[in-house]
């Protein structure tokens, strides 16, 4: 197996009959049931199973991963829920994988697309004001990094300035998405970023281990049992501030509140490096320039236009500068204190 990205389909044929057939390639009989569930990277359904519960289908985006790189995000995710950590890793079935070799019966092949199965667990949005829930998600993310501090990614990206700022800001303005009179704002207000978060990323650097990479409340379900994490699509190696800055809200008093509450959890079962603080407005400024840059690389995709066609407009970008403007001042604040 190459570590090269084949060349596979797009998602033009990906239609009904082909996700049906595709689940039934792995032995499970659909009562024909489909609901397309709220992903635009992959594409993402729920998959009726007669006389079962439902299960989840991922669709890999073709050309985005490798074989090795999405199996490796199964081997992480498997590996946490064999530690009782509640990820939900994708299921493991014998026939018909993409590799033969132990352990990586997750990732199959039915004309063309490479997908994955998982089974289906329902839950809400936890309640990121209720400080009952940020200790324990705090817990569970500690849990999370204590294994993934063992080892980083071999295959899988790692969260960095080139691939978070400069990519994305070169392919927009390569490409034109951006009407004439906003360009010199707008390279001018991303190269004051980048001397900052350059700055920020020499002073403070962090240990990269293996994250979850977008652990937003969307990626965490929760349910009377408490919480379960979802989506390890963008995991990768990065500084474990990433995976707790997105739980935070508010004003900076509300912040230091709900994050002295998450590391409380965090620390019963890992150390954390309180330096990472002063990275958290580096790595959101580094999210916002990677979303515009992401709608912009992915506008191609028809399901994109439909899913966010206030993009490529001038309120867009005019709205998309004030923001970089009002993200170039937090840069340049004091970081949050665990005890100010």
């Amino acid at each position: 197996m190459s570590n090269t990205i084949e060349k596979l389909h797009d998602y033009a044929a990906l239609n009904p009959d082909t996700i049906i057939n595709a689940v039934e390639s792995k032995a499970f009989l659909s009562d024909a049931r489909i609901l397309a569930l709220n992903s635009y990277e992959n594409r993402v359904y729920q998959v009726g199973i007669e006389g079962e519960q439902p299960i989840i289908a991922k669709f890999y985006r073709p050309g985005r991963w490798t074989d090795e790189q999405i199996l490796e995000e199964h081997q992480f995710s498997r590996e946490l829920y064999d530690l009782d950590i509640p990820a939900i890793p994708p299921l493991c079935l014998a026939d018909h994988c993409v590799t033969d070799m132990p352990g990586e019966s997750s990732l199959f092949t039915y004309q063309g697309y490479r997908f994955a199965l998982y089974q289906r667990h329902g839950g809400r949005a936890p309640e990121l004001s209720d400080m009952e829930h940020l200790y324990w998600l705090g817990k569970l993310m500690g849990r999370i990094h204590s294994i993934g501090k063992i080892h980083p990614f071999q295959y899988r990206p790692t969260l960095s300035i080139e691939s978070f700022i400069n990519k994305p800001f070169n392919f927009i303005l390569e490409h034109d998405f951006m009407p004439v009179l906003f360009k010199a704002s707008y390279e001018a207000i991303v190269k004051d970023i980048l001397h900052h978060v350059e700055s920020n990323y020499q002073q403070f650097a962090p240990e990269l281990i293996r994250l979850h990479g977008d652990c937003h409340s969307g990626n965490i379900l929760w349910t009377d049992q408490g919480p379960h994490f979802v989506d390890f699509d963008d995991s990768r190696n990065g500084p474990a501030v990433q995976d707790l800055w997105m739980l935070l809200s508010g004003e900076r008093n509300e912040q230091e509140m709900q994050l002295r509450e998450i590391l409380e959890g965090y620390q019963e079962y890992c150390d954390f490096n309180l330096s990472e603080l002063n990275l958290i407005e580096s790595l959101r400024s580094m999210r916002i320039i990677h979303y515009a840059g992401w709608l912009a690389k992915r506008w191609d995709d028809p399901a994109f236009p439909r899913a966010f066609p206030w993009f490529n407009t001038e309120s867009f970008w005019g709205e998309h500068i004030l923001q970089l403007k009002e993200q170039l001042a937090a840069l340049q604040e004091p970081a949050l204190q665990l005890y100010p």
